[in-house]
C-alpha cells in the first residue's frame, strides 16, 4: 500500500519492509523530538490490518494466541504472538476489541499468511476473519499527544501512544489536522530507545519469546494451551533462552551504522573472534546518538566490550542472562 502522504513536502520514501510510507520528511532529529514531546503523528498505513468478528471471537483467539484475551475488556490494548509448534515466533499482533470486533495490526505483508492460518483454525466457532488493509490505515499518535482521534477511528491506547485504525479515505484529512508528520525512522528510533522488539527485525526463524522480553507483555504464563506453549513453559520453568536482547551504545565517531545482521564479537577477541550475536536494528537517536538493539548469546558477560563489525559498542541489559 503506497501512502498518499508521500506527497507531503520533504517526504523521502522508506525502503525494504517499510516501503510505502515516508522514511522521513527532511529532518530526522526534528521529527524524533516532536514525537518525544508528544506532537505530530506517524503514518503506519503500510501495516496489515485484520478484524475478527462474531460471538466467539475472544474465546477463539484465546485458544490460538500467547496472550490471555478471553476476557479482554472493551478498549483495552494488548499484544500477542502466534508461535510454531516448536515455540518459535511466527506472527505478532497488536490488538484491541471495540465491543463487537477485534482489530489488529501486523507487519506489512504478513496479514495474508496470518489470515490463512486463522481461517484454517475456525472449525465450528462463530467467527469471521477479514483483511481490512485495503480500507483501513494505521496511524500513530505519540504518548502525550492531545490530538483528537476522529469519531470514525478505533483507538488502541498504549503507554507509548495511541494507534488509530482509521478509514483509509480519511488519511489525508487527518494528516492536515494532526501534523506535523514524522517518518518511520523517527518511530523506529524511539522504539529502539524503549527496547521494544519488532517481528522480522529482532526475530529470526528460531527466536523464542523469552529472548526478547516478550514474556508478560505478549505472552501470558497462566493461560491454557496454545501452539508452542510447551516450549514456553519448559524454558520458563526449567532453563534459560539461548540468546538475549541487549541495547547497544555505538561508537559515535563512526560515519556508518552497522547494518541489521552485522556480526557482533567480543572486542578483546579482535576481528577474527567468534561471532556471539548480531545487530537487529540500528538507529541514530536525537539524544543518545547511534544506538542499536542486538541479540547475543546468553552467556556473554553483561560488562563485556563488544564490536559490531568495525564499530565499538557498550551494552545495556534488556533481557537478564
Amino acid at each position: 500500500m503506497k501512502s498518499p502522504l508521500l506527497s507531503l513536502p520533504g517526504a523521502v520514501p522508506a525502503e525494504g519492509v517499510d516501503e510505502g510510507v515516508a522514511a522521513h520528511y527532511g529532518d530526522l532529529f526534528r521529527e524524533q523530538r516532536a514525537l518525544a514531546d508528544g506532537t505530530g503523528f506517524v503514518d503506519l498505513s503500510h501495516r496489515g490490518v485484520l478484524t475478527v468478528t462474531g460471538d466467539d471471537r475472544l474465546s477463539w483467539l484465546h485458544l490460538l494466541l500467547t496472550q490471555h484475551v478471553s476476557d479482554l475488556p472493551t478498549g483495552q490494548a494488548t499484544e500477542a504472538l502466534i508461535l510454531s509448534a516448536n515455540g518459535h515466533i511466527e506472527h505478532a499482533l497488536y490488538l484491541v476489541d471495540d465491543g463487537t470486533t477485534v482489530w489488529a495490526h501486523v507487519e506489512p505483508g504478513s496479514q495474508e499468511a496470518l489470515i490463512a492460518y486463522l481461517e484454517s483454525m475456525k472449525f465450528f466457532y462463530r467467527v469471521e476473519v477479514a483483511d481490512r488493509t485495503a480500507d483501513t490505515a494505521v496511524v500513530h499518535l505519540p504518548a502525550g499527544s492531545i490530538a483528537q482521534a476522529p469519531a470514525s477511528a478505533v483507538v488502541r491506547e498504549t503507554p507509548y501512544g495511541r494507534d488509530l485504525f482509521l478509514p483509509r479515505e480519511e488519511l489525508e484529512s487527518f494528516a492536515a489536522a494532526a501534523g506535523p508528520a514524522a517518518g518511520i525512522l523517527a518511530h523506529e528510533a524511539l522504539r529502539v530507545e524503549q527496547h521494544r522488539p519488532r517481528l522480522g527485525f529482532e526475530t529470526d526463524h528460531r527466536t523464542i519469546p523469552h529472548e526478547l522480553g516478550w514474556i508478560g507483555t505478549a505472552v501470558h504464563l497462566q493461560k491454557g494451551c496454545y501452539r508452542g506453549q510447551e516450549t514456553v513453559a519448559r524454558v520458563q520453568n526449567l532453563g534459560k533462552p539461548p540468546r538475549r536482547l541487549v541495547f547497544l551504545h555505538l561508537d559515535g565517531s563512526e560515519v556508518h551504522l552497522p547494518p541489521n545482521g552485522a556480526e557482533i564479537r567480543l572486542a578483546d577477541d579482535g576481528p577474527d573472534g567468534r561471532k556471539i550475536g548480531f545487530v537487529t536494528t540500528s538507529v541514530r537517536h536525537h539524544e543518545l546518538g547511534p544506538v542499536a538493539l542486538a541479540l547475543v548469546k546468553r552467556n556473554v558477560p553483561v560488562d563485556a566490550r563488544l564490536m559490531a563489525e568495525e564499530t565499538a559498542a557498550a551494552q545495556e541489559t534488556v533481557v537478564e542472562p
